[in-house]
């Protein structure tokens, strides 16, 4: 019986051998089915073999559209492989496409990005980016508001250069590929897996990344009061890596999970009682402090999930067993909500919007759950 979403992953330690394997699984789940999309994880195999492993999926999947890039881990229905040798392969009947190659002048926040497509209404953004070449603030700048960004950051390198990025049959080494998607066909769920402790706050007095004042009390001695009325396990919890959550929507009455821009404690400046943030903080903004445990990020997923007919993961290489007593956690939850295909990757950064902002996100697990 055909499928509208399939997908397929082989950990052979022969690229070669491990794309064959995962292509032979898509195509007998496939039947005769045409696809619209496929999208292509590569970790741990030679460059010099990627060309080929894109030109087989060309070859054989036949997909109007491919987009790819190389990553440390790759993900594939319920299973994760975190490290060593891997090619999954994800292939879809999503209807009509919009392929994206976008490109930046300088690897600043400021840039001009070049490729922006021009019309994006009702559209959602499937994104796969070069870490070091592509600055993802500049490109949320330049789309309009309400515009869902969803994707991932290649991974296989940390150095300029190191990665590689695939569209249809061209190879880059910078930039950012994608596809344009209907956005009645794709649901973002963005899981940040961090749980509020105390309560929101308002900043009185920021500069920059600096929070002074919270309610108009310096941070820092909200921030140790909060301390000392947690229990021993939360304390322990925020010793391990303190996080502050920015409301994304601040007209809603109450707030809960998934309503945060997650960002992590820095410091504090003990002469002035300012706390340090990982992002530029500005008065009047609601913020609550936040910690992150394995039980609260599989159980943050878990919540956030919603059913789908297949689905793509991009998950931070910081989860996985380095986040969780036991392997394949995050493939494990999205797998059992999707009757279709799972196939994606272990990522240097997570895209994915919070509420109207699309945002880039450490520790989180964003996926593009599809319909069809």
């Amino acid at each position: 019986m055909d499928r509208r979403f399939v997908a397929g992953m082989s950990t052979h330690p022969v690229a070669a051998d491990a794309a064959g394997e995962a292509i032979a699984s898509v195509l007998e789940q496939l039947g005769e089915q045409p696809v619209d999309l496929a999208v292509l994880f590569v970790a741990g195999g030679p460059m010099a073999q990627m060309g080929q492993i894109v030109e087989a999926v060309h070859r054989l999947i036949a997909p109007e559209t491919l987009i790819g890039c190389t990553a440390i881990g790759s993900i594939g229905g319920g299973l994760e492989a975190e490290n060593g040798p891997s090619v999954s392969i994800w292939a879809g009947a999503t209807g009509p496409v919009i392929p994206v190659r976008m490109e930046a002048l300088h690897p600043r926040p400021d840039t001009p990005i070049l490729g922006v497509p021009e019309e994006l209404d009702d559209s959602t953004m499937l994104l796969l980016a070069e870490p070091f070449s592509f600055p993802m603030d500049a490109l949320f700048g330049a789309l309009p508001q309400g515009v869902p960004v969803l994707g991932g950051l290649a991974s296989a390198s940390n150095t300029p250069g190191g990665n590689r990025l695939w569209l249809n049959d061209e190879e880059f080494t910078e930039g950012a590929v994608g596809v344009l998607l209907p956005s009645d066909t794709v649901t973002p769920v963005v899981s940040q897996g961090c749980r509020p402790i105390g309560e929101p706050w308002v900043i009185t007095k920021a500069e920059r990344n600096l929070m002074h004042e919270l309610a108009g009390v310096p941070a820092m001695e909200r921030l140790q009061a909060l301390i000392e009325e947690l229990s021993p396990a939360d304390r322990e919890c925020a010793a391990r890596g303190l996080h502050i959550g920015i409301v994304a929507n601040e007209q809603r009455e109450a707030y809960t999970q998934g309503d945060f821009l997650i960002r992590g404690v820095m410091g504090v400046e003990r002469d002035s009682g300012a706390i340090a943030v990982s992002a530029i903080v500005e008065v009047g903004q609601l913020v609550q402090f936040q910690v992150r445990d394995a039980e609260s990020a599989s159980a943050d997923l878990a919540h956030l999930m919603v059913e789908g007919d297949g689905a793509l993961v991009f998950t931070c290489n910081g989860r996985g067993t380095h986040m969780f007593h036991e392997p394949h956690q995050d493939a494990l939850v999205v797998q059992e909500l999707t009757r279709g295909g799972v196939a994606g990757m272990f990522c240097a950064g997570e895209i994915g919007p919070i509420g109207i902002q699309n945002a880039v996100h450490g520790f989180t697990a964003t996926v593009a759950v599809f319909h069809g």
